[in-house]
């Protein structure tokens, strides 16, 4: 799949772009398959809510570790995918950063603050925002079933230094809430991507972007790759995040055959 010159625009412009139905109902019930499957894992790479459900299982893209899957891996291969981050990126030579499946279990599946990517990754040692993601929706997605909010044009204002936030399972670097306030007050209202199963939306590592409660009675299954330029690979330091969060599998990503989703099943 190649973007066009409108598309390349408009990401340079708001800092994302949404492709409805861009994997098919099959893709998207292998893939869910697999969640299923991997949400049986223990171990570093799923981390759960303090009620025990799946919040994040991280690392599927690999052909190795406890949860490695072979449809997920042709996932990040196909053109519908890695060509328009290669396109966003000005960069053919591209590799997973990390690959995330954020799960929101119906009623319990909790919020992810406001923040940035780039924050916590300029910190793993990236020294440029030379970074993308793209988040594959494996349910439909309600703003009842905590849709992700963006802010258009927010990759603008370029990094803002996060705060470490600790209260929920997952701990991470969010945005300091006064400065968040005022980007709210000033800015663009937010967007919320909703839509059927395999929607999908890249998004720029500089992009607010939060998600609230699954309140619905639905689960709310996403998974998000995101990726980095060899050339900007981290300089890691004395005491680096695990490689299931900051891959060092530094090959670039060659583009499979489209349909690889379906023959990995």
């Amino acid at each position: 799949m190649e973007l066009s010159a409108k598309q390349l625009e408009q990401f340079d412009r708001d800092g994302f772009l949404v492709f409805p139905d861009l994997f098919s109902r099959h893709e998207v019930a292998v893939l869910r398959r697999e969640v299923a499957r991997l949400s049986q894992v223990t171990g570093d790479e799923v981390v759960r809510e303090h009620t025990g459900g799946v919040r994040t299982i991280f690392r599927v893209h690999e052909n190795d570790g406890p949860t490695r899957s072979r449809p997920f891996r042709a996932l990040v291969r196909t053109p519908r995918l890695l060509r328009p981050v290669q396109q966003v990126l000005k960069d053919d030579a591209v590799y997973v950063y990390h690959t995330k499946i954020n799960t929101k279990p119906a009623i319990e599946g909790t919020v992810w603050q406001w923040h940035q990517d780039y924050g916590s990754w300029k910190r793993d040692g990236c020294a440029r925002p030379d970074m993308a993601t793209f988040n594959v929706m494996m349910t439909d997605t309600t703003e009842m079933g905590g849709a992700l909010y963006l802010i258009p044009g927010s990759h603008k204002l370029g990094r803002i230094e996060p705060v470490y936030d600790e209260s929920t399972s997952y701990k991470f670097w969010a945005m300091p809430k006064q400065r968040m306030r005022e980007i709210l007050k000033s800015s663009p209202e937010p967007v919320a991507v909703t839509g059927r199963a395999g929607t999908c939306v890249l998004f720029h590592c500089n992009v607010l972007h939060a998600s609230g409660h699954n309140l619905s009675a639905d689960d709310r299954w996403h998974i998000y790759v995101s990726c980095n330029t060899v050339a900007n690979k981290p300089q890691l330091g004395d005491n680096p995040r695990p490689d299931w969060v900051v891959s060092r599998n530094w090959h670039p990503l060659p583009i499979e055959a489209d349909g690889g989703v379906l023959q990995a099943a």
